[in-house]
């Protein structure tokens, strides 16, 4: 469609020119009377924060970060939750053309210091409840190679956020870095190796800014909550770059979640257009709760993991809206969708997650050749590169071999890693993922991150982690360990290797259950086969319902 294409045309010339710059356009650019984001407390109460507001402010802090030696392409981590502050640091960053390392809150301090070392980050802005965190140990150096700066009062080489605020002047100009200069360094994890870092060009914002207009239909008139995290690629992408490069109000919720809670911003804010995982529809539909009266609910969107029917069943009935699941990557922003926009609207097919974004041509190639495939044959999902003007991925940070496994050999395709199978009308239904990562209420957990801890741990000799269907998470992660001579099975070392992975590696990747095995079912090279043990766990749990 030519108005679509045109669009895409549009989007691209916006955010790909030489002289294109972050802070203006997420920022600068807007009347300053404008709302940006109304921040919702635990307790409900509101705190708007408007451009003109996020415009000064970070203009303060990127002085401050000025003065502590950061300017173009340096990395400045976040390790916070939803705020003014955050936001304000976020901005602050991309004002100098500065690159934004996000760090989930729930990360331990080895999994953030892989990070902070493997981006070069100089300098890491902390909530003060993660400031213990970032203190020297055994994975923390004494004198690291980093900045820290807190919400909290300075102590020792931390410096104040506030005060550093309070202590800079305004003005600032916004840099003008081009489409191409670096703006976001992620991390996402996968089967094997560690995790691996994405760097986001400028550019990118063209492909974000498309799916909020085609998979959300955002409008001028919506208030838009995206409840995802910002830690990850879902919550930073659309959360909060959707918000500030469509000038939509968004809710910012500061506290967790809650299906009470939830429902109350939902009804006290009027929320017209919501975003989440399908763990969330998942918990509000467990929970019995009533939907707010009179919500004015318009669109509803999932991602993150595949959307199960009953999640509809319920939502059409309580919510008065169909949940539209979606589907994307980290390396690329959202891919196939069950769009909103009426232009590429279309009736939804149970299970299906949708039809390729404009701006992008999404494939099913064979398993052996990189042939594609004709309706309703199963293969690897991929992207025709030469139809898909929205890509930006070039490959994995400093890591050429992963890299080229992105790719088929002669360079026509990218490769998603999932396998699913499409059909005549160009819906497609995901299968399964070609490699074990587990995806737990919306966050992709590698199983080599959480094995590797175990590792660690002195009773442990070798361990396998599977992800198990469960009711409301999607998935949960149980693990199977062999223990040295030295130790016997317990529920206390089982406890104890629960705890040992959410203070050594993450607090939301902790195993939910730890299985006590002799040795490991492997093939004749040795490597384990996760699917068997998923096999048998599956085969445990229908024996006992």
């Amino acid at each position: 469609m030519p108005l679509i294409e045109g669009r895409v045309a549009e989007l691209l010339e916006r955010y790909s020119g030489a002289e294109a710059s972050a802070a203006h356009l997420l920022c600068d650019r807007y009347e300053p009377g404008r709302r940006a984001f109304r921040i919702v407390g635990a307790d409900l109460r509101t705190n708007d924060l408007s451009y003109g507001e996020l415009r000064e402010e970070s203009e303060r802090f990127a002085a401050a970060l000025r003065s502590l030696g950061i300017g173009p392409g340096d990395r400045v981590a976040t390790l916070m939750g939803k705020s003014r502050r955050y936001l304000v640091a976020l901005v602050a960053i991309w004002r100098l053309g500065a690159v934004h390392v996000p760090l989930f809150t729930a990360f331990a301090p080895p999994a953030i210091a892989y990070r902070l070392q493997g981006s070069g980050a100089k300098a890491v802005v902390c909530d003060e409840g993660q400031r213990h965190k970032l203190l020297p140990g055994d994975d923390i150096p004494a004198n690291p190679d980093w900045h820290t700066i807190t919400t909290g009062a300075a102590t020792g080489d931390a410096l104040s956020f506030d005060a550093l605020v309070e202590a800079n002047k305004p003005g600032i100009p916004a840099a003008q870095t081009g489409g191409d200069a670096p703006f976001i360094h992620i991390y996402t994890s996968g089967t094997t190796g560690n995790p691996k870092g994405v760097v986001v060009p400028l550019r990118a914002l063209a492909a974000f800014h498309a799916y909020c207009e085609f998979g959300f239909d955002l409008r001028d008139d919506d208030v838009f909550w995206c409840a995802a995290d910002p830690g990850w690629a879902y919550g930073l992408y659309y959360a909060v770059i959707g918000t500030l490069q469509t000038g939509v109000p968004s809710i910012l919720l500061e506290a967790g979640f809650t299906p009470e809670l939830t429902m109350a911003v939902l009804g006290q804010e009027r929320v017209t257009n919501f975003a989440a995982a399908p763990t969330v529809y998942r918990a509000l539909r467990s929970s019995g709760l009533a939907a707010p009266k009179s919500p004015g609910l318009r669109c509803a969107s999932s991602a993150g993991e595949p959307l199960t029917p009953e999640v509809n069943e319920w939502a059409e009935r309580e919510l008065g809206v169909l949940v539209h699941d979606h589907y994307g990557q980290t390396e690329a922003g959202m891919l196939v969708n069950n769009h909103h926009h009426p232009l590429v609207a279309d009736e939804l097919k149970p299970g299906s997650m949708g039809c390729s974004m404009p701006g992008w041509k999404a494939v099913i190639l064979d398993d052996e050749r990189d042939e594609e495939l004709g309706p309703e044959e199963m293969g690897r999902l991929a992207i025709r590169l030469a139809d898909s003007p929205l890509a930006w991925f070039p490959g994995y940070h400093g890591d050429a071999a992963k890299s080229a496994e992105k790719f088929t050999e002669d360079g026509n395709y990218y490769l998603t890693g999932d396998t699913a199978k499409v059909d005549g009308d160009g819906h497609f239904t995901f299968s399964a993922r070609d490699d074990d990562v587990i995806i737990m209420a919306g966050y992709r957990i590698g199983p080599f991150e959480v094995e590797s801890t175990l590792a660690t741990h002195p009773a442990v000799t070798e361990s396998a982690v599977i992800a198990v269907p469960d009711e409301v998470r999607g998935e949960v992660i149980e693990a199977y360990v062999v223990l040295d001579d030295s130790h016997a099975p317990s529920e206390e070392l089982a406890a104890d290797l629960q705890q040992w992975v959410k203070q050594r590696f993450a607090a939301h990747a902790y195993p939910r259950a730890i299985h006590f095995v002799d040795a490991m079912p492997k093939t004749p090279s040795g490597k384990i086969q996760r699917f068997v043990l998923k096999q048998w766990r599956i085969d445990e749990l229908d024996g006992v319902q």
